[in-house]
């Protein structure tokens, strides 16, 4: 019982993770100047474009694939739903592992394109807010992630009343009210035979 209770603290957990990991690797991770071209300031970096160099789409795809694997986690059962769940662990790796190469890479991509821009031989380069919150987000995505795959046979599936319904067997039309209740509860819709009711 205490694992099935899981399911609500780590699927919330997950999504404002995937969602703040999103969001941050959106936004510049590095800021830098070099003599007169200054990153923090719009009007100095108007002189190269460093947008490039300054932010990560590649964490941004893989949180958006967290996010699409906690919303398939939500709808599905069984094996899909487990095969779902590692799919979503190991994009939130890839993601956290991003995350952490950025922080060579970017600020080496940006200190090459301030000095290129300026003609001088120093520039300063630090990271943003941004970058701290994308990597906790991607810590956080990670252990939801992971949870997840180990807690996920003990969670709560949807009824089978959602599905489809398949070709199989053919319905019995309902007799008496208590049938008829019964079948709006199973998402049948027993106003859809011809035959009149009582």
């Amino acid at each position: 019982m205490a694992e099935r209770s899981t399911f609500g603290p780590v699927l919330l957990t997950g999504l404002a993770s995937g969602i703040v990991a999103a969001v941050a690797g959106a936004r510049p991770w590095v800021r830098g100047s070099s003599g007169n071209v200054d990153t923090a300031n719009p009007a100095s970096a108007a002189i190269i474009d460093l947008s490039g160099v300054r932010e990560s789409p590649l964490a941004v795809s893989l949180a958006l694939v967290v996010l699409a694997c906690w919303g398939v986690i939500l709808v599905t059962r069984g094996r899909v739903r487990r095969a779902v769940a590692v799919l979503g662990a190991l994009a939130a790796i890839g993601m956290l592992v991003t995350i952490v190469a950025a922080f060579w890479s970017l600020q080496d991509a940006l200190s090459e394109a301030l000095l290129a821009a300026s003609g001088l031989d120093t520039a300063e380069v630090s990271l943003t807010g941004w970058y701290a919150a994308a990597l906790v987000a991607g810590l956080i995505s990670v252990a939801a992630t992971l949870a997840a795959v180990r807690y996920i046979p003990t969670w709560p599936e949807m009824g089978s009343r959602y599905d489809a319904p398949t070709t199989g067997t053919p319905e019995v039309e309902p007799e008496g009210n208590l049938e008829l209740w019964k079948a709006l509860d199973e998402g049948h819709d027993p106003t859809a035979s011809q035959r009149p009711l009582d």
